[in-house]
């Protein structure tokens, strides 16, 4: 059961993530290891900062696997570049 709700904690914060920074996902399998690195990535600052990380499939480890995640889009994107195929 863990590991069906890492799965979907990072499904939905990965889509959500990339929502907020692209407009769209970036397809299902893109968006849980989005989501899935971001709550990692997510819990290690919040721990750094002495708040409390991931605790469970709850609504405060969404919002930590969230900002993790939007956190990561932008750290990609500062040195990876703009996104493949944007018109900008």
């Amino acid at each position: 059961m863990l590991v069906i709700g890492w799965i979907a904690l990072g499904l939905l914060a990965g889509l959500m993530a990339s929502s907020l920074v692209y407009s769209t996902g970036q397809g299902i399998l893109v968006d849980i290891a989005l989501g899935i690195v971001g709550a990692v990535m997510g819990g290690v600052m919040f721990n750094f900062f002495g708040a409390a990380g991931v605790t469970g499939f709850n609504i405060w480890s969404l919002i930590v696997a969230l900002i993790g995640a939007v956190v990561l889009l932008w750290l990609y994107h500062g040195l990876v570049g703009r996104r493949p195929g944007s018109a900008e």
